[in-house]
């Protein structure tokens, strides 16, 4: 039988409608630094791979990396770096179906922001 209202209701949730959750957005991010790794561990074969070519070749890439712009672009890797790992422990308790109510859920997702800067900032003061 025909359903005579489908023409009026909506397909999904629509984004005006929609209030993204904290666990929604820190997923999306976790897709993101993955991503983003990917093109930092670029730039990190790269110099190695200058490195072995010639001192010429490794100079081009140290000055690179090593730069104001090379500085951020490694200091933003490595946030990218702890939120990643970060979220994928917090994947990992979730598989063992721990921690999926939604209070506890936002709790870890909280941590895993505030933890990822925290642990950002004291590797780059160790370092």
């Amino acid at each position: 039988m025909a359903d005579v209202n489908r023409g009026n209701r909506p397909l999904s949730p629509h984004l005006s409608i929609y209030r993204p959750q904290l666990t929604s957005m820190t997923s999306i991010l976790t897709r993101i630094t993955g991503n983003a790794l990917l093109i930092s561990a670029l730039l990190v074969v790269w110099w190695f791979l200058a490195a072995s070519t010639s001192p010429e070749a490794f100079a081009r890439a140290d000055g690179v990396l090593t730069s104001f712009f090379g500085d951020i672009v490694m200091a933003l890797s490595l946030l990218g770096l702890w939120y990643h790992t970060l979220a994928g422990v917090r994947h990992l308790i979730w598989d063992n179906a721990i921690g999926l109510d939604i209070e506890t859920a936002e709790k870890m997702g909280y941590a895993v922001l505030g933890g990822s800067v925290v642990l950002t900032i004291i590797t780059l003061i160790a370092i």
